[in-house]
This record gives C-alpha cells, sequence and structure tokens, in this order.
C-alpha cells in the first residue's frame, strides 16, 4: 500500500466516526464541533484527488461561514430538556421507514456500479488545479463571469440600501 492509500482509508474512517458521532451526539453543540471535523477530513480528501480549489472552498466556506452559524443559531436557541418536544412512538416509526427508503434508494442507485472499472487519480494530473480554473474562467467565460461579478455587486448595493435606517 502507498502513502496515498494509507491516507485515503485512515481519512476514510476519521469522516465515517466523526460522521456517526454528528448523529449520536446528544448535545447540539458537540454534533456542530463533530460536524466541522467531518468537513475537514472531507477536505482531506480533495487534497489527495488534487483538487486544492475545493479543498479552499469546502474549509472556508463550509468548516468557517457556515458552521460557525449553525453553531451561533444552536446557541441562541438555548436548548434545554424542558423545551425538548416529547418523544413519540409514531415519530420514531416514521423515521424508521423515512431511512428505509433512503437505503432502499441508495441501493437501486449503486446496484449497477462497477467500482473496480472507477479508479481515481491521485497526484497526477492538472484537473483540480486553481491555475486551471483561474485561465478558464478569464479565457473561455470572461462574460459570464463579470455578469455575475456585477449582479452580485448590485445585490450587495441593495442590501445595504434596503437596511438602511432612514
Amino acid at each position: 500500500m502507498t502513502i496515498t492509500q494509507i491516507l485515503f482509508w485512515a481519512l476514510s474512517a476519521l469522516t465515517v466516526f466523526s460522521a456517526l458521532m454528528v448523529v449520536v451526539s446528544k448535545n447540539p453543540v458537540h454534533s456542530v464541533l463533530w460536524l466541522i471535523f467531518t468537513f475537514f477530513c472531507i477536505s482531506g480528501h480533495y487534497i489527495l484527488l488534487n483538487a486544492q480549489f475545493l479543498f479552499i472552498v469546502n474549509i472556508i466556506v463550509y468548516a468557517g461561514a457556515i458552521m460557525v452559524l449553525f453553531l451561533f443559531v444552536i446557541m441562541l436557541m438555548n436548548l434545554n430538556e424542558s423545551s425538548e418536544p416529547k418523544k413519540n412512538r409514531w415519530l420514531r416509526m416514521a423515521g424508521v421507514v423515512a431511512g428505509g427508503c433512503l437505503l432502499l434508494v441508495f441501493v437501486a442507485a449503486l446496484k449497477n456500479i462497477d467500482i473496480k472499472k472507477q479508479i481515481a487519480e491521485t497526484n497526477t494530473g492538472d484537473i483540480g488545479l486553481i491555475q486551471n480554473l483561474g485561465q478558464a474562467l478569464f479565457n473561455e467565460y470572461v462574460i459570464p463571469f463579470e455578469i455575475s461579478s456585477i449582479l452580485f455587486l448590485s445585490a450587495m448595493v441593495g442590501t445595504v440600501v434596503i437596511g438602511k435606517k432612514d
């Protein structure tokens, strides 16, 4: 086994463990912290696939901004034992049925996949490099890129105007 395979399996085990801890944790703050750790493990997979842009975006957007937002919302909600809904047997049954349906969809989707023929290229090629993304954005897609930047700028100006007090 190469070092890349060892890193892949170690990151995969950590990802699955931390994702299970998100679901199993009783404390919602601990659950969010485990979710942040899961995002970091997934970002490690992006590095192994030579996709630095996805690595940076995953760290900044998901593990940074969105998870901090989740954490603040959970902390502001002030969850305690008295605010929890009463446990209902029918809701648990509905959850089990929904989970079983999801499992059935996964099995049906993955039934015809031949995994042995699909090989991911690690540390080879230049498909995920930021330089290639920049060249594609500023050569082939420069007009849509500039139009989207004008739309974002107008949305920010509109937000400031709407939020401004008289």
